[in-house]
């Protein structure tokens, strides 16, 4: 499978739970992190989503928010993983940072150059990736 989403994990489904529309699919990641991905009825259907199988969840790096302070707020985006900034690759305007999580997967966010330097990142540094459920992609095997 060849798809343009940098962040790409495998991992195996641990939880589903349906709702009227959607389906929550909780999804244990080969590196020990857990993220929560948000799918229609239809396609957990047609996947057939179910605990123990294989999955890889994708989301592109643009809708990975970066956090080094949550102020003591908390926020509404289910996946939260934190690593270190282990690159920092800065273009025109933008900059792709990457995040190494405890289990060695990386997560690629995609930010600003003006987030950058407001965040202060440097290579090392604690960081925490956040999405919404929503942004996440589910793929199975066939």
């Amino acid at each position: 499978m060849k798809v343009s989403a940098r962040n790409q994990f495998k991992g195996t489904v641990s939880a589903v739970r349906p709702g009227s529309f959607y389906t929550e699919v909780l999804v244990h990641l080969k590196g020990g992190d857990n993220l929560v991905a948000t799918v229609t009825k239809e396609s957990a259907q047609s996947l057939a989503i179910a605990p123990g199988k294989e999955v890889i969840a994708m989301i592109k790096a643009p809708h990975v928010i970066l956090v080094t302070d949550f102020g003591g707020y908390r926020i509404s985006a289910r996946n939260q993983l934190e690593g270190k900034v282990v690159e920092v690759k800065p273009g025109a305007i933008n900059s792709e940072v990457d995040i190494e999580l405890k289990g060695g997967e990386k997560v690629a966010a995609t930010i600003t150059n003006e987030s950058v330097e407001a965040l202060g990142l440097y290579q090392g540094q604690t960081a925490t990736a956040v999405f919404k459920a929503g942004s996440v992609i589910l793929a199975v095997a066939e």
